[in-house]
């Protein structure tokens, strides 16, 4: 075997304290050779890379980040097992990079004491050192060294100061033991139950005080200063809510143009398909089933790259940890993290970047009741449904003769949400995810300029991870619902105007120019007689005591794939053509002339109301299961989510009929 095959198969392991800068150093070292997955059986996320070391590879393994090797969190367990060599999938690192935070050194010095004692050589690279001597202080690189009996690197990953000389100092240490560089007695009659630890901060107080001088001249450092302001129990707050706002409101203005482009390039692959096929049902499956559900899942990727970019932003910058200190208090009352503030803001805008955003929240438990009742939020695509509804029905009515109708109950419908989200919320960490309430440390990083590589890699990381995952899974189910409305392909033939459409337009056949009032007929009829359309006609004695016929039960089933599909399918239903949108005038009259088999209006306000109560409430979205799933690493969380969804969704929609009904509103 040669030299570059034998350290091919070498592992080196990154760990560190949560904003260390160990991230930017692995993006800076591995560049764009890296992956990420699940460490086997567990949610914690697993990225590794390739690194040139030496001038050869080997695999760079980056430890989720933490503060000790104490085992009292999940992260902290696999850490432990990884060094060990007993993390199941993993090979022991034949080394470990320990990166340390020249501005914090004492506190991040403690989890490298702990390194030291597991056999493995340790490395320690030494960031932020730039921060640090602009700040007016010196480190003696060499005497650090000489204390902790081990190397040491001061290293800056955004100009590369310092790689060339880890590299070469991991290289120089594989194959070699450790030396603990501080003693411990257990016999000390004096070391009491805690005896190591105390000998660790003695230790670390003695290589700091030896190795370090700090300035007097600046008695109030900037982060001080700023934080002054940005942590004010008041002003915070403020600032917080005006970033935010500045945040979402970007969010949906820059996201709408690639997301409209995205929408009409997939249409127009579409129609070039039909076009240049022949009609059949390999050409539907492409257009109706493959194109449309790949097309459902990309639409979404504007809004993600964007969020991921303000949440790399934000983090990097040392603001992330304040906006979760000043929420923490607020959110713990539900028994949230202060963290859980920005996945939930984001999910009233897609749920799906709001999930993926709970990766900041490092308790797992924590974590997945925050995922569970992220989807409570309002998204855009409930937008739609509202809208077709109160356009309906509720349009151009006020309330003390200024207060718009439409304007109240869309307030109502995202409070509706809120509040559940909330209950929901107090009950999961009560029961399932119980827990005792963990104090709220989070260490005021200071502020920083956030690295740009950093920020683009993370935004790529989880656009792809995103595609691959959920992407997969979302199509899958597209075929099936897009199966469900094609078989078996109906034999029955249309009214009068359809079946002279030949005669009536010559060529129609030939050159397939065919009315579009005409044209949908058979879709119509189809949809009715096909899987789907027995589905509906089976779940409506369920759905009846709700103000639902068979046909809304169809249109449930296909809401399934996406929300906003509700107002497609109701189109075909209804025989408008399935291109109009929430706010034709076509649709918005079909719907309130619509009539049930036995002759009786199909909708009423009341019904209108219902579906909107239902849809505030339901987990009516394939893509958001998919991320959960990929999330939780787990079907049993999103069978979960959407059997409580569900099941709340119909008893609140099923009050709000009912009551109605009884109350004399039809």
């Amino acid at each position: 075997m040669s030299d570059n095959e034998q350290n091919s198969h070498l592992t080196i392991a990154l760990a560190g304290n949560p904003n260390a800068g160990k991230t930017t150093l692995f993006n800076s070292l591995t560049g764009l050779k890296q992956k990420v997955a699940n460490y086997p059986g567990v949610t914690v996320e697993r990225k590794e890379g390739a690194w040139t070391l030496d001038g050869k590879t080997v695999n760079l393994i980056d430890l989720p980040g933490l503060y000790s090797l104490d085992v009292t969190s999940l992260d902290e367990q696999i850490a432990s097992d990884i060094i060990r060599g007993d993390q199941a999938g993993v090979p022991k690192p034949d080394a470990i990079i320990a990166v340390v935070d020249a501005t914090n050194l004492e506190r991040n010095l403690y989890l490298v004491t702990q390194m030291f004692e597991f056999g493995v050589p340790v490395v320690i690279a030494l960031t932020m050192i730039d921060v640090f001597e602009k700040q007016g202080h010196e480190i003696d690189i060499e005497m650090l060294a000489t204390q902790l009996k081990t190397p040491v690197v001061a290293v800056n990953a955004k100009s590369g100061r310092g790689t060339q000389g880890l590299a070469e100092q991991v290289a120089g240490v594989i194959g070699t033991t450790p030396e603990i560089p501080y003693e411990y007695r257990q016999e000390d009659p004096n070391s009491g139950p805690h005896g190591k630890i105390f000998a660790r901060y003695n230790f670390i107080a003695n290589v700091v005080q030896e190795s370090v001088w700090h300035s007097d001249h600046q008695s109030h450092r900037i982060t001080d200063k700023i934080d002054r302001v940005l942590t004010h129990k008041f002003f915070g707050l403020v600032i917080l809510v005006a970033i935010l706002l500045l945040v979402f409101q970007t969010i949906f203005s820059w996201a709408s143009l690639p997301m409209d482009l995205l929408e009409k390039g997939f249409g127009a692959v579409g129609d070039f398909i039909k076009a240049e096929m022949p009609p059949g049902m390999l050409t539907d499956l492409l257009v109706d089933g493959i194109i449309a559900g790949v097309g459902g899942v990309v639409v979404f990727l504007p809004q993600i790259l964007l969020l991921f970019l303000f949440i790399s932003l934000l983090e990097d910058s040392g603001y992330m940890a304040r906006a979760a200190f000043l929420l923490d208090k607020l959110m713990s009352r539900v028994g949230l993290h202060g963290k859980a503030f920005l996945p939930l803001i984001s999910s009233f805008a897609c749920a799906i970047p709001g999930i993926m955003a709970t990766r900041t929240i490092e308790s797992r438990r924590d974590r997945f009741a925050t995922i569970m009742i992220a989807p409570f939020m309002s998204c855009s695509a409930r937008l739609p449904v509202y809208t077709l509804m109160i356009g309906a029905f509720f349009g151009g009515k006020y309330v003390l003769g200024f207060v718009s109708v439409g304007a109240l109950l869309m307030l109502v419908m995202y409070s509706i949400g809120i509040i559940v989200a909330i209950i929901v919320a107090a009950i999961l960490k009560r029961t399932l995810l119980k827990a005792p309430p963990p104090p709220f440390l989070m260490e005021l990083p200071p502020y920083r300029l956030p690295n740009l590589r950093t920020v683009l890699q993370n935004m790529i990381t989880r656009a792809w991870l995103f595609l691959k995952r959920a992407g997969t899974v979302i199509l899958a189910i597209s075929i099936i619902l897009w199966a469900l409305m094609y078989f078996p392909r109906s034999s029955q033939k249309p009214e009068t105007s359809s079946q002279n459409v030949t005669a009536a337009v010559p060529g129609a056949v030939a050159t397939g120019e065919v009315p579009a009032e005409e044209s949908q007929l058979p879709e119509s009829e189809q949809l009715k007689n096909s899987f789907a359309g027995k589905l509906g006609h089976a779940i409506e004695p369920v759905i009846k005591p709700l103000g639902f016929d068979w046909k809304i039960g169809v249109a449930l089933i296909a809401s399934f794939a996406a929300r906003e599909v509700l107002v497609s399918t109701l189109s075909i239903i209804y025989n408008v053509g399935k291109e109009e949108n929430e706010e034709s005038e076509t649709l918005i009259s079909a719907v309130r002339d619509a009539k049930t088999d036995d002759g009786k209006p199909a909708w009423t306000p009341l019904t209108a109301l219902t579906l909107m109560v239902f849809f505030v409430l339901a987990m009516q979205c394939v893509s958001t299961i998919a991320v959960v799933r990929r999330e939780t690493n787990s079907w049993s969380w999103p069978l979960f989510m959407t059997g409580y969804m569900t099941a709340l969704a119909y008893i609140a929609a099923l009050i709000t009929y009912q009551g109605g009904k009884a109350l004399g509103f039809e």
